[in-house]
């Protein structure tokens, strides 16, 4: 560039908004969003999640309408968490073929499944007596192996039930390898796993917990979660083991307080990479906005761009839906 003011003024790309949206580096489309959604056993009305404004635990039937109208606004995706009426301490409502997550994926693949993907979290946490993503040992910590095969057990059933894509978010060891294993030796070799492979222990989660009704009775998660000042290339040494195990994609968790990781994963890997927008990061911005603090409308879009713009295949987003239709 040799160029110097005045001949050279970048403001001349930026006087209007046809020249600004002609010359954008970074477009969001509709199909690059994942909506997730809640399913509650034993609801008969939607529960809205008070520290999620506009998110709710769905019956079945209000999943169902929440399903067609991501669909209709063009959302790329669904990720299903469930909360059963009863848990125990091996989650034995993950692998349940009668369990809430597989009936309502079984409505959501009839419902919308020839419009977008849908998925499913495997995990344990929203299923377990304690809280915890595992099973735990006598001296009340997560035992890894043990795990793994419970993982393994609610993947295959929720393929069965119809999910199109599974979700292992529980950062146990092995966990895509013993997936991988498990859905091949049933069949089900065309799932692809979508690995939640680098997800730090974070205070964003908060509201999601309460949405999912998993909050740990004791302890936290810091021992099978990433620490957020954990060691250089921890991130991509998950990513590289997953992708070694047969994950098909990756995903970063939370997003935009690690969107140096997302950035350094986008550069070091050639499959899709997924960052989730989480509960808390929603929260925040619609808790200020309805405070009037900031204009709520482009403060998620500018988040929207930013998990875009350092790497973000997909999104996984509370405003998927709207953000969706104004897209369209």
């Amino acid at each position: 560039m040799t160029a110097q003011f005045p001949a050279a003024r970048p403001r001349r790309l930026r006087r209007s908004a046809p020249v600004r949206r002609m010359v954008a580096g970074t477009r969001l489309h509709p199909a690059e969003l994942v909506l997730p959604v809640f399913v509650k056993e034993g609801i008969t009305e939607p529960n809205p999640v008070g520290s999620m404004p506009g998110v709710f635990q769905h019956t079945r039937e209000s999943l169902r309408k929440a399903a067609c109208e991501a669909a209709e606004a063009g959302v790329g995706g669904l990720i299903l968490f469930g909360i059963p009426a009863v848990k125990d301490a091996r989650g034995s409502a993950a692998d349940d073929p009668d369990g809430i997550v597989q009936l309502a994926l079984a409505d959501l693949v009839s419902e919308v499944g020839d419009a977008l993907v849908v998925m499913a979290d495997t995990c344990l946490d929203e299923f377990t007596d304690h809280g915890h993503c595992g099973i735990l040992t006598d001296g009340g910590e997560v035992d890894n192996d043990a795990t793994l095969e419970r993982y393994a057990a609610a993947a295959v059933a929720q393929a069965r039930a119809g999910a199109q894509v599974v979700a292992p978010s529980g950062m146990m060891d092995g966990q895509v390898a013993a997936i991988r294993a498990a859905l091949d030796g049933d069949g089900f070799e065309q799932i692809p796993i979508l690995a939640y492979s680098a997800k730090y222990a974070s205070a964003f989660y908060g509201p999601f917990r309460e949405a999912a009704e998993c909050a740990p009775r004791s302890g936290d998660r810091n021992a099978y979660q990433q620490d957020a000042a954990g060691p250089v290339g921890e991130a991509l040494r998950e990513v590289r083991l997953d992708l070694a195990e047969g994950a098909d994609a990756v995903m970063i968790k939370p997003a935009l307080a690690y969107l140096d990781i997302l950035r350094q994963v986008r550069d070091a890997v050639d499959v899709p990479v997924a960052a989730y927008q989480v509960s808390g990061e929603y929260a925040m911005v619609e808790a200020a906005a309805a405070n009037g603090w900031l204009d709520r409308d482009r403060a998620i879009m500018e988040s929207l761009v930013a998990i875009r713009r350092a790497g973000a295949d997909l999104i996984l987003s509370y405003w998927a839906t709207e953000v969706a239709a104004k897209l369209r």
